[in-house]
């Protein structure tokens, strides 16, 4: 079986603002929420240390993330907030929570911070993967900040560094640094003044969620990595209505910066009225490979195209293709993408290995 490394899932929101616990099955935790309102709110879990091990998920980009007060829609009771200094600090409890979860299970979670805890780590892996009779590793963490309210002022960038995050994407919604979701608009002095920080610091450049103009801004003016963590074509994407995903010249744009651009396998980010057109049973494995595929005829190869699922971030098993029960079902890619013409390589890469040269090219030494 290949390893899989997945690029987005929203961990330390999901265990602040709902308590839950993922060290846990993700079955264990249906259970545990049914009869509550989170199923409702956010679906029902497809993550849980158990599916980790089963599937080989051996690391994740755990994002810290807050919605602003002006996009709350009430519907549940989490934390938000109104001014950078209220993102700063929930940003800074995620980070917490992560820390938490790893002191408390250490057999089950590890963060992530250099090149040196990483090739530990995957080495672990992979004697697991060869010997399943060994005691499983624990499931890698990379710190990813999804939208940089919880950066107060650019010099901050050198104290998140410190604290541990690894990536930052400037936009969820739109901001002071650069236009966002629902929300256009280019980058800003400040936005400019955050980048270049940012590469000082040698941090990764997400482009997931920023505009179409703020994104093709970052990539001619970042000189550091650029990934995008979660993000589909937007050429394939049936009536998409917003500014979510990425155009073929950002995507032609990213492969030549050698940037990697994880795929969301949501039903409403590769047909936006799926529920319209037969809802979940319309919708099959083979869209996620027809991601996949489409980035990887854009680039001339497989280097660019893995996995950013975004699982648990407002959605859950009721909004993704029918054969993925939980996060140990993506394995099922792998043969789908073999009929497409795909080698164990290039299976691989897609999988774990893109962003394994990501992370081993471009986290601190030690």
């Amino acid at each position: 079986m290949t390893l899989i490394i997945d690029s987005h899932e929203d961990l330390a929101w999901n265990m602040v603002n709902l308590d839950r616990d993922y060290t846990r099955s993700a079955l264990e935790t249906r259970s545990r929420e049914r009869n509550t309102p989170i199923p409702a709110f956010n679906g029902n879990t497809l993550l849980g240390r158990p599916e980790y091990v089963q599937g080989k998920v051996a690391l994740v980009f755990g994002t810290l993330y807050a919605s602003p007060r002006r996009l709350d829609q009430g519907k549940y009771p989490i934390e938000v907030y109104d001014t950078p200094q209220q993102a700063h600090r929930l940003y800074r409890s995620q980070l917490d929570a992560y820390t938490r979860l790893v002191d408390a299970h250490p057999k089950d979670f590890t963060l992530i911070f250099s090149q040196a805890d990483l090739q530990t780590h995957w080495q672990a892996w992979q004697a697991f993967d060869a010997d399943e009779t060994l005691p499983a590793p624990p499931t890698g963490v990379v710190v990813l900040m999804e939208g940089a309210e919880g950066v107060v002022e650019p010099a901050e960038v050198a104290d998140w560094l410190e604290w541990g995050v690894r990536l930052i994407g400037p936009a969820w919604a739109g901001n002071r640094y650069c236009g966002g979701t629902r929300e256009p608009g280019p980058l800003t002095k400040p936005g400019f003044e955050l980048l270049d920080r940012m590469a000082e610091q040698g941090l990764i450049l997400d482009i997931s969620h920023m505009d179409h103009e703020s994104a093709r801004q970052s990539l001619d003016h970042y000189p550091g990595q650029i990934i995008a963590s979660h993000s589909n074509a937007e050429a394939l994407i049936r009536d998409i209505p917003i500014n979510r995903h990425l155009k073929d010249a950002t995507i032609q744009q990213l492969v030549e910066r050698d940037g990697v651009m994880g795929i969301v396998p949501l039903n409403g980010f590769m047909d936006w009225g799926w529920r319209d057109r037969g809802g979940r049973k319309a919708m099959t494995l083979d869209y996620i490979v027809d991601q996949m595929d489409y980035v990887c005829q854009i680039a001339g190869d497989s280097r660019h195209v893995a996995l950013g699922t975004d699982f648990d971030g407002g959605f859950g098993v009721e909004s993704v293709p029918m054969g993925l029960d939980t996060i140990a079902d993506l394995t099922q890619l792998g043969p789908l993408l073999k009929k497409r013409g795909y080698n164990q390589e290039d299976i691989a890469q897609i999988f774990s290995g893109n962003w394994y040269r990501i992370l081993q090219k471009n986290l601190p030494s030690s």
